[in-house]
């Protein structure tokens, strides 16, 4: 019987495959998939497929259909059930499994979902992503096999696992986790009875339809909760998780957030004490204060891409011993795999602040302050968006402007840096400025909506600036 299946044209995307479950993604989608990423691994020479799913109320019936295609295109499949993502990374790692499927949605509203892949235990994106939609198109996926399938629980290895690398001592630290009805929940509680200190969970429940605020935790409003109770308790600091635990968000001892880009200056120091000289990636979003504070503390900062597939290949190409994005995913190759975990990432915080003389707002309020805009968003077709950016770029080189050109174009000035980037997502360019003072933001405010205008494009509104971050 001939195969063929059209996937929508929005749910290919760089990083993983997304979309709304009933309307863009069904189960139809989930079957292709597996056929089509079966025979990947097949061509590659492997034989088996580690499958891992979130606790939203599609993942279940998405992953059953992932793995009827995949066991129809003959590979072994190694279902670990629901949890978080970094799990199934961990469980791909130990078992050494050829291929790697989640179904997640990760931080985005309860009614989407998606898959995120690795090959041979490295990031599956961009044209790979392509691919698998134009074999699906015209059935290159191999006969119809009858490959198998067993189920194990990596669980007890996974948290025994991220306990060994707790380096705090025995003080007693007092922590408030937010699980936001994440796929975290029963790891994480079976998690906090490892640890020393007193732990207070909010919303340990894995609820699908995320009941108590929207699972991401880069965005300030859905920290309220995890801000009063820190407060409340006189806690030590805060941690949350988005929807399938890859990415975190955390809060000082005073209820203010760390930010992505701050966090990775706290984790960069003690990483840095052990392996001085070593690089240290961040995205191109993240603060100038970060690879300042990077190169002061004997690093070696780089300037990366945005997309947590793109950064893990760098670390993997550089030997990079820890890397972090602003959107909150934090890749720790000293000691643990190379992967992106928030669990991990937040036990070894824990770490380091258990072993600090002061708090971890002392280290917060030390870095130097800035002041930004939001990160900004217009639409801009998809062809349209790169030809702009392309635009800034040449007419930046001709005005001899200090740029880099790892992301989009990222304008270093006397009063901070303005980027301008196309997403990799969105059929949107990304713009963000960032200054020591007003009268400097204001006027590299005025440099990006200079050049957007070149362009023949209106600037978005850049009112709001926040301080601190």
């Amino acid at each position: 019987m001939s195969f063929s299946h059209s996937f929508h044209p929005s749910v290919l995307r760089e990083y993983d495959i997304r979309g709304i479950v009933g309307d863009t993604l069904h189960a139809a989608d989930a079957y292709a998939i597996g056929r089509c990423f079966g025979n990947v691994v097949i061509q590659a020479g492997g034989k088996n497929v580690a499958v891992g799913y979130d606790g939203r109320v599609s993942s279940p019936e998405l992953e059953q259909a992932l793995v009827h295609g995949l066991i129809e295109a003959g590979v072994e499949v190694i279902r670990i059930g629901r949890g978080p993502t970094p799990m199934l990374y961990f469980a791909s790692t130990i078992h050494r499994t050829d291929g790697a499927i989640m179904v997640t949605g990760s931080h985005n509203p309860p009614n989407y979902n998606g898959f995120k892949m690795m090959l041979r235990r490295k990031p599956f994106f961009g044209q790979q992503i392509q691919n698998l939609g134009k074999m699906a198109l015209i059935g290159a996926v191999g006969p119809l096999s009858a490959g198998t399938e067993r189920s194990i629980d990596v669980s007890d290895a996974y948290i025994e696992r991220l306990v060994k690398d707790w380096d705090g001592g025995d003080r007693a630290l007092k922590v408030v986790w937010d699980n936001g009805n994440g796929a975290a929940g029963d790891v994480l509680m079976r998690l906090i009875e490892r640890l020393p200190g007193q732990h207070t969970v909010l919303y340990p429940e894995i609820d699908g339809g995320f009941p108590n605020h929207h699972p991401d935790p880069t965005v300030p409003k859905n920290l309220e909760a995890l801000i009063a109770e820190v407060k409340k308790q006189g806690a030590d600091l805060g941690i949350a998780f988005d929807g399938d635990a890859d990415r975190i968000g955390a809060v000082d001892n005073k209820g203010e957030i760390l930010f992505g880009d701050q966090l990775l200056v706290v984790l960069a120091r003690d990483v840095l004490k052990a392996k001085p000289g070593a690089t240290i990636i961040a995205d191109v979003k993240a603060s100038q204060v970060l690879f300042d504070e990077v190169e002061k503390a004997g690093g070696k900062p780089l300037m990366w891409k945005t997309g947590h597939s793109l950064i893990k290949a760098k670390m993997a190409d550089t030997g990079c011993p820890l890397a972090g994005e602003m959107s909150g995913h934090i890749f720790f190759a000293d000691k643990w795999y190379g992967f992106d975990d928030a669990l991990y990432a937040g036990v070894r915080l824990l770490g380091i602040v258990a072993r600090m003389d002061g708090s971890l707002s002392d280290v917060r309020e030390a870095l130097p302050q800035v002041l930004n805009t939001p990160e900004l968003r217009f639409d801009c077709d998809d062809v349209r968006k790169f030809q702009v950016v392309t635009e800034v770029a040449a007419r930046l080189a001709a005005e001899g402007a200090k740029v880099n050109n790892a992301d989009g174009v990222r304008v270093l000035t006397e009063d901070g840096w303005w980027l301008l980037r196309a997403s990799n997502t969105q059929a949107v360019l990304v713009a963000r400025c960032e200054a020591s003072s007003e009268a400097g933001l204001d006027r590299l405010k005025a440099a990006l909506v200079a050049q957007l205008g070149a362009s023949g494009l209106e600037a978005p509104d850049f009112s709001g600036a926040n301080a601190g971050h």
